[in-house]
């Protein structure tokens, strides 16, 4: 086990802005593994937590000469990881193919449903989306669960295709603040797949 030198984080990231490569490898040795096991917990995929925190360390290393030096140095590489995950998600969510093999991913290495009858999750889910206005249900059925193209029930319905973005708009914006049971990923990549 290699023994750290004790700088504190105000002098490593002196020594990063003048752009000490040694300090940056105590960086990396010091946070990799604690930002790791978070990464973890969002990502739940040993191959995206490697390529996130690669990522990571990339950008902190391309902008070390710009980094303020009175932040915390733990705080700022958790909130720059944090986002890299997020943004992650949100290029999930505008990708299915990305979006199907997150959810086989995860559905191996964490079950949130555990403990959960699929009838249960099942009966929430239609529950809500019940609760929706008449024609944003009929809207969202007809896209979501149905698979129709907004055109198509543009036509069907004989409204605009803004109309019909405007009610899935809203169903998904109602159906991820109230469905309690399904995390708000889980139910973004349900929402991700079924578009």
């Amino acid at each position: 086990m290699t023994l750290l030198p004790l700088y504190d984080e105000k002098d490593l990231l002196v020594k990063l802005r003048d752009g000490d490569y040694a300090a940056f490898e105590i960086i990396y040795r010091r946070y990799s593994k604690p930002i790791s096991v978070n990464l973890f917990r969002i990502l739940k995929s040993r191959e995206l937590v490697e390529e996130t925190l690669q990522d990571l360390f990339l950008k902190v290393w391309e902008q070390h000469s710009s980094i303020y030096i009175e932040q915390s140095l733990q705080s700022y590489l958790h909130r720059v990881a944090g986002n890299l995950a997020y943004d992650y998600f949100r290029k999930m969510a505008r990708d299915k193919k990305l979006a199907g093999h997150v959810w086989e991913n995860m559905v191996t290495t964490y079950n949130p449903f555990e403990g959960v009858a699929d009838e249960e999750v099942d009966r929430a889910l239609y529950s809500l989306i019940d609760n929706l206005p008449a024609q944003r249900r009929r809207v969202f059925m007809l896209c979501k669960l149905e698979g129709k193209s907004y055109n198509e029930v543009s036509t069907l319905l004989g409204i605009s295709v803004a109309a019909v973005n405007d009610h899935i708009t809203k169903a998904n914006k109602f159906l991820k603040t109230n469905y309690a049971h399904v995390a708000p990923l889980m139910l973004s990549i349900f929402l991700a797949l079924k578009s």
